[in-house]
């Protein structure tokens, strides 16, 4: 990694940018010759991490596009150093052997707090699809859309037509991207998640994601089939009961259920889970 564009943090603690980036909060990212390569907030970074020392190259501050003070304060943000994640994951496990085999397991997850508009599109089109195609749809749409392998501004996007998208390969979810990008220029940002259940093709759990990961809403607890097999084996609760694991999330999480959802769906999609004895 070359010196110029570069920004380092150092001393920093609960963080391991392998769970981050492989917990399913994002789909820009991807991992070669031990670093990681994405894009975040229209800037192009590699990523790297070792004893408490965070090492991110910038192409907006390598390019002059913006000041270090600003790169810092972006990425600082963007990797939500300022919350304290050593309490919060004392907090969690107190009293509670599911979430402390869980959190052990992905101890380093931190939130990403991700550019709301690209959270939106992004998991209107993870619904019913797995993670290596959803990365596949977004890149081309970046990549047939977008500028510098952005996604498309909701501008752009709005005045798309079915056949524009037809290279994305997303299916019934063209038409969602199409209506909601027009929803977000007449109604602009939404806050939380009944306003997000308001566009085109999301639905309960979409709308808890992008609250959770494009909003900094860290209450919300999505729940889809990882987090029902979850919540029933290794709490009890029926499988198709999702209000009693939100009332749970609620009751037990507070106010940090989305966090938790992230510890548990890493859990469960990482690790042969056994119950442990309570």
């Amino acid at each position: 990694m070359s010196s110029k564009g570069i920004i380092v943090f150092n001393d920093i603690t609960d963080f391991d940018p392998d769970q981050i980036f492989d917990c399913g909060q994002c789909f820009r990212w991807e991992k070669e010759a031990g670093s990681w390569h994405g894009i975040a907030g229209g800037r192009h970074a590699d990523i790297e991490f070792a004893e408490g020392r965070l090492t991110i190259r910038d192409s907006m501050l390598e390019a002059g596009l913006c000041t270090r003070a600003e790169a810092r304060k972006f990425w600082h943000n963007y990797f939500d150093l300022d919350r304290d994640y050593g309490a919060i994951k004392r907090k969690l496990s107190r009293g509670d052997k599911v979430m402390k085999a869980a959190i052990k397991e992905g101890s380093g997850i931190r939130i990403l707090n991700q550019d709301p508009w690209e959270t939106l599109i992004s998991f209107i089109i993870s619904q019913n699809n797995n993670i290596p195609r959803i990365k596949g749809c977004i890149k081309t749409l970046a990549d047939t859309l977008g500028e510098n392998g952005n996604l498309p501004t909701p501008q752009i996007l709005a005045k798309a037509s079915r056949e524009d998208l037809a290279p994305c390969r997303l299916g019934y979810r063209d038409r969602y991207l199409i209506e909601a990008a027009g929803q977000f220029l007449e109604w602009g940002k939404p806050e939380n998640v009944d306003e997000l259940l308001k566009f085109s093709g999301v639905g309960p759990k979409v709308a808890n994601c992008i609250a959770l990961f494009g909003l900094g809403r860290i209450d919300s607890f999505p729940i889809d089939v990882w987090m029902r097999r979850v919540m029933n084996r290794l709490y009890g609760i029926a499988e198709n009961d999702t209000k009693e694991m939100a009332a749970f999330a609620r009751e037990h999480f507070a106010p940090y259920g989305g966090i938790a959802q992230q510890y548990l769906f890493y859990y469960i999609t990482h690790k042969t889970v056994d119950k442990p004895s309570i």
